[in-house]
């Protein structure tokens, strides 16, 4: 029945205890056997598991009886990182209600604010939750007052939970049954069905992730992907109970997959409609979509071994067909050779598939410097010259009070612009208008270090706005390495390009020859160092004899060690250049 199903989402900041939350619905509801529970039972990836994190969304169908009569739950599971924000948007469209969790030990924090605008923009119903109130440290009442003050909820709307022991869970679940509302939909219109998420499987093909909004489809029915009007037929559908379970059908209100024998995934857009095969009346309209995520951050990407190329690039074929946010380009390195410029969400997105393909396909990579998505425009006031444009963004950090004055000092030495300063009763929100490059330059590590670790991020993007942007490039012996060029605001290239010189001369190891490192910034060679050559006695034979012999021998040896400089190829060991270039994803 429609009248007993709720589709409900968990959304809040990054350890607030989703996960948990989740495994403990699982156990209440019988969904998943004591036997076969595991922590973070719905994040099957083993990445998400060591990093205690969500980075994917995870649907599933539970069942609960409340007074005598069988409810059915569909969860949705989000990702709580602001890297993987649009998947908790795809979420929130699947859904009527959400439930805002806060950890009673942290308060209010930036994705719990985010995410929490995000679900009144689709117009859900919001039961707001404490979390670990049994932890010594909870400070639930100040919590329970930031959420009235912050949100608006009424203090009895509020529900205290502990969802590692599993305190008051279970009047959690009475209350998603009680308050929250039934689907919308009619069951006697025409199919619609909204795909909020897709994946790619080997055998069977992609498996649209589906909420029927009105409706029903049945297995053998042919259905339409409305956008890229593509006709197949439905092979198989179910539930996610939470691995995949086959049924007969599925319903207005409900939540399951879909597959049909596609094996494209491109084909399969997330956010497009599945309807059936019918005339369209001209009432139709397909449901509203989603915008496809978009890189905004970009590395090179190289094989450690060359004869790898190939072996990346299927890597990468196959991690986009599950990934749509990833994307990736054809390069060439003069140094490194054939290799890709990938692009990503953010630098959290970045790390964790150089993780998937180190697991999944036992691939050594190497990332060059970091750059966000510039752009070339036309000088308005030169149409001759090109001007250079960086994106902006409002960048929001939530920090207790006493964190303020470092905050702010950090956020202005970064070319930040104060836009708002708000304190609340145990906390203080800072907005500020700063370039996105500063994510990539540090700017998440050094305001956790100055907050310890209190501090935490939001941020969205804005404009695009210009830069006084220059290019340091990196020479050995007047060959240019060019994996170490990258664009620098012109007041720092040339301290950071005599940096860079001064690493690359401590790592670099003594050759036969002279090498001579420099550093440029637009043409300019701005910094020189030089590591001097091993040295041959070409005299340890001669005991004696006539002065020119010796003279003539060393010579020699000079006129041999110059054409070696001109003709030698410039070797730059793996683990010098690892050195210079492991540092450049940090932790956001």
């Amino acid at each position: 029945m429609q009248s007993n199903i709720r589709n409900f989402a968990i959304i809040a900041h990054v350890d607030h205890g989703k996960s948990t939350l989740a495994d403990r619905f699982l156990e209440i509801t019988k969904t998943v056997p004591k036997e076969k529970m595991a922590e973070q039972f719905l994040d099957q990836n083993p990445i998400s598991r060591r990093r205690g994190i969500t980075i994917k969304l995870a649907p599933v169908r539970m069942k609960y009886i409340l007074n005598s009569e069988l409810y059915i739950l569909n969860l949705i599971d989000t990702p709580g990182h602001v890297d993987f924000s649009y998947e908790v948007s795809r979420t929130l469209a699947a859904c009527e209600e959400a439930i805002l969790l806060v950890d009673a030990t942290q308060g209010i924090q930036a994705q719990t604010v985010a995410h929490f605008r995000e679900a009144q923009k689709e117009k859900l119903y919001i039961i707001p939750v404490i979390n670990k109130i049994d932890l010594e440290s909870a400070r639930t009442e100040i919590v329970s007052k930031e959420l009235v003050e912050a949100f608006g909820f009424k203090k009895e709307e509020i529900i205290y939970i502990s969802a590692k022991t599993g305190k008051n869970v279970d009047l959690l679940l009475e209350a998603i049954i009680r308050r929250l509302p039934t689907p919308k939909g009619e069951t006697d219109k025409a199919l619609r069905g909204l795909i909020f998420d897709a994946v790619y499987d080997e055998f069977r093909g992609v498996v649209a992730y589906v909420r029927i909004v009105d409706g029903q489809i049945e297995k053998g029915d042919r259905v339409r992907f409305y956008q890229n009007n593509i006709e197949s037929e439905v092979t198989e559908l179910g539930y996610f109970s939470p691995h995949l379970l086959p049924a007969d059908e599925l319903s207005t209100g409900e939540i399951g997959y879909v597959i049909t024998g596609i094996k494209d995934i491109r084909k399969v857009r997330v956010g497009d409609t599945i309807t059936g095969t019918q005339n369209y009346e001209e009432t139709f309209k397909p449901l509203p979509g989603y915008k496809i995520p978009k890189p905004m951050i970009f590395f090179g990407m190289y094989p450690k071994a060359t004869s790898d190329y190939a072996y990346l690039k299927e890597s990468l074929a196959k991690l986009t067909l599950n990934d749509t946010a990833l994307t990736y380009t054809e390069e060439y390195s003069s140094y490194l050779g054939s290799g890709f410029r990938v692009g990503f969400l953010g630098l959290l997105h970045a790390q964790i598939i150089k993780e998937r393909i180190k697991q999944e396909f036992n691939l050594e990579i190497l990332l060059t410097m970091p750059q966000v998505l510039y752009k070339k425009e036309e000088d308005p006031a030169d149409g001759s010259k090109q001007i250079m444009l960086e994106p902006y963004m409002r960048l929001t950090v939530y920090c207790p009070k006493n964190y303020v004055g470092p905050i702010m000092n950090i956020c202005q030495s970064r070319k930040g612009s104060l836009i708002d300063l708000n304190y609340h009763e145990s906390y203080a929100v800072l907005s500020y208008d700063m370039p996105f490059s500063m994510f990539i330059r540090g700017i998440s590590s050094e305001l956790k270090s100055v907050s310890n670790g209190f501090a935490s991020l939001d941020y969205k993007l804005t404009s695009y706005k210009e830069a006084d942007l220059v290019k340091i490039e990196i020479k050995v012996n007047d060959v240019t390495i060019d994996v170490l060029s990258e664009l620098e605001y012109r007041e720092n290239a040339i301290n950071k390009a005599q940096k860079k010189v001064e690493r690359l001369k401590k790592s670099l190891p003594r050759q036969q020859f002279r090498q001579i490192i420099q550093g440029v910034v637009n043409g300019n060679i701005v910094g020189r160092e030089e590591i001097p050559p091993f040295r041959k006695d070409v005299l340890a034979k001669m005991s004696g004899g006539d002065r020119r012999r010796k003279d003539k021998l060393l010579e020699a040896q000079k006129k041999g060690k110059s054409r070696l400089i001109s003709k030698a190829k410039i070797s730059i060991p793996q683990e010098s250049l690892l050195e210079l270039l492991e540092g450049n994803i940090r932790e956001l």
